[in-house]
């Protein structure tokens, strides 16, 4: 007869927690932090954070502009940005929506009138 220990031997044991996410290398955190001051400001050298607004830029969720030496901001298309090095600072920002209706027809008002409100 057999004896078999009471421990399964099949369960893999992790490492310990994950480590709190830092805001500012978190997808959410960061546009999260974005959408609430309305821009962010990211130093040149900060590769890791760059990367994370890249994704956000390509997604259209925000805007980069790079800060050139003389302190006029460029606006970056998500390839420029991608391609980017860490040259200059960035900007991050919310986007502005260029797709604002302000006068619906009085046939459509009563479809959002809960916009309207």
């Amino acid at each position: 007869m057999e004896s078999r220990s009471s421990q399964p031997t099949n369960i893999i044991r992790f490492r310990g927690a994950r480590p709190s996410a830092n805001p500012r290398r978190d997808q959410k955190s960061l546009m999260d932090t974005v959408y609430a001051a309305g821009s962010l400001p990211i130093p040149a050298d900060d590769r890791a954070t760059k990367d994370v607004a890249i994704r956000l830029h390509i997604f259209g969720f925000v805007v980069i502009d790079e800060v050139l030496s003389d302190g006029t901001a460029r606006r970056l298309r998500p390839s420029e940005s991608f391609q980017s090095s860490t040259l200059h600072p960035w900007r991050v920002s919310k986007p502005s929506s260029c797709y604002r209706v302000d006068d619906w027809p009085e046939t459509d008002q009563e479809l959002f009138a809960a916009m309207l409100a």
